[in-house]
């Protein structure tokens, strides 16, 4: 600095604009701080981001001497200690010019000013410590955070939710290393640069089974759902999670949702069914009504099959009447004892929390007309319909799971399907989607074979419904369950989600 009086003079005067700044900055008042600036709507903007995102107890900010330039302008160095809860103090060095104009000292804001390490368009935020360990796909690659993978609380560094929650130590080591410093992206928030020595990964990463190319097939099926859905995929090998795709994200109803599955349980009906003899081409009435104790049930928009239809045909078409009048073919455990060769209702060993599905023993006849359909008290998730169609692909039962280094025992069905049943059952839900129900993946590679339902929920008349459709690939290990809560019909809503997830997969 030049000893003159005047710049003695110029730097005490740029001082008090800037101490002001500093002050207010240091009293967590961005507005104020902004007013000592020459453009306080940007300092304001940007200041107010950055004590949002640190939140800190307290801020201190001792200034050095100040020295004025060739260009007349004067420059102070400072220094920031803030006191970040989760964090301990948090230090760095900056600077600002303060600039005179008519007579009056501005600091001249820009971004550097609050850190150099800031550009335009950046802010200041916090970043869980870089001590936690990945969830990662079955490639070894992490997994992109949503509903199935969950969250971490960037402050604490614990999960709070999904596979993030339930493996907390196993990610974390059982440490909980606190945020680091971060320069990130304005608008999405995004960590663009460390300011922190991270410490060194201390967890363990914890391996799922979901394949990267099935996730995506099933995200992007359902990108376009305007009511709340799921995709599950599975194979039937293995019982491998490959894809549990949720929109909107928050909750993993594709695990643990608990529905109707309505005429998508007309799988496991059907399998009791041809146990107890029936075959697909015998006769089978399919009328628009049917009367149990003064419960009517109905097809869905009261259609009615021709005489002469085939026990084919009414599981193709889905038609609701022939499955109640067939109830009487079936004792009051019946179904609950089908559904347990599907593995429905055991107690699943997954590796991350499941909803495994009920199907109580028959209490009434009107009880047993309803279940025959996935009504009354059948309830069941997208894995667990979705298992169902592997079940028949497979030919057993073979518990899903997704985190296969924590499962300590899988599940095993207490009862199993004939030979003789999955063949009819294959061949059922492959006419189901050449002459069915299912028809809009009748013009896809992969021979699908599929089931629709329509499952009806709540009091309001006529009832709401939500959509599904389940099914496995003729051709490769694949089966799935879409499902859409309050979505309409199987065939004509999850049908085309359904299509699009399998063209997606064969692109």
């Amino acid at each position: 600095m030049r000893g003159d009086a005047k710049d003695d003079t110029d730097v005490a005067s740029a001082h008090e604009p800037l101490a002001a700044f500093l002050a207010a900055w240091a009293g967590h008042d961005a507005r104020k701080a902004a007013d000592y600036t020459d453009t306080p709507d940007d300092a304001a903007s940007l200041l107010t981001s950055v004590l949002t995102n640190l939140a800190p107890s307290s801020t201190t900010i001792v200034d050095g001497e100040g020295r004025k330039e060739d260009d007349g302008t004067v420059r102070f160095p400072f220094t920031v200690t803030m006191a970040v809860p989760g964090a301990g103090d948090v230090s760095w060095r900056s600077g600002a010019q303060v600039t005179e104009t008519s007579g009056t000292w501005k600091v001249a804001f820009t971004s550097p000013v609050i850190h150099p390490e800031l550009e335009p368009g950046q802010t200041l935020a916090l970043k869980s410590g870089d001590g936690r360990a990945d969830v990662l796909d079955s490639a070894g690659r992490p997994l992109k955070a949503d509903s199935l993978v969950g969250t971490v609380d960037p402050v604490s560094g614990e999960g709070t939710s999904g596979l993030q929650a339930r493996y907390d130590d196993v990610l974390s080591g059982g440490a909980k290393p606190g945020p680091s410093l971060v320069v990130a992206d304005r608008q999405t928030g995004q960590a663009v640069k460390d300011l922190t020595e991270a410490p060194p990964a201390q967890g363990r990463p914890v391996r799922t089974t979901i394949d990267p190319r099935v996730q995506k097939a099933a995200a992007d099926a359902l990108a376009g759902a305007e009511v709340n859905a799921a995709l599950v995929a599975v194979d039937p090998r293995n019982g491998h999670i490959l894809a549990a795709a949720n929109r909107p994200g928050g909750f993993n109803r594709a695990l643990e949702g608990r529905y109707p599955p309505g005429s998508v349980f007309k799988v496991v009906t059907a399998a009791a069914l041809l146990k107890d003899g029936i075959r697909p081409a015998d006769p089978a009435p399919c009328p628009k009504f049917a009367s149990v104790d003064g419960q009517r049930f109905e097809n869905q928009q009261q259609f009615e099959l021709p005489a002469g239809s085939t026990f084919a045909d009414v599981f193709a078409q889905s038609c609701n009447t022939y499955f109640v009048e067939a109830r009487g073919r079936l004792s009051g455990t019946a179904l609950h004892d089908a559904a347990q060769a599907f593995g429905i209702g055991g107690s699943w060993d997954v590796g991350t929390t499941t909803y495994d599905g009920s199907v109580p023993v028959n209490t009434s006849d009107n009880d047993k007309a309803a279940a025959t359909i996935g009504q009354a008290r059948v309830q069941a998730s997208p894995l667990v319909m979705a298992s169902v169609a592997a079940t028949v692909k497979n030919g057993r039962f073979t518990q899903p799971v997704l985190v296969p280094d924590a499962v300590e025992k899988r599940y095993e069905a207490p009862a199993a399907l004939r030979p003789e049943v999955t063949g009819r059952l294959r061949e059922l839900m492959r006419t189901t989607v050449t002459s069915g129900s299912a028809h809009a993946l009748k013009d896809l590679p992969g021979s699908p074979h599929a089931k629709t339902g329509t499952a009806e929920f709540g009091t309001e008349v006529p009832p709401r419904t939500h959509a599904w459709m389940i099914g496995y690939q003729g051709d490769s290990d694949l089966a799935w369950a879409v499902l859409l809560e309050d979505g309409g019909s199987g065939g004509a809503d999850a049908g085309p989600v359904a299509a699009k997830f399998l063209r997606y997969l064969a692109d």
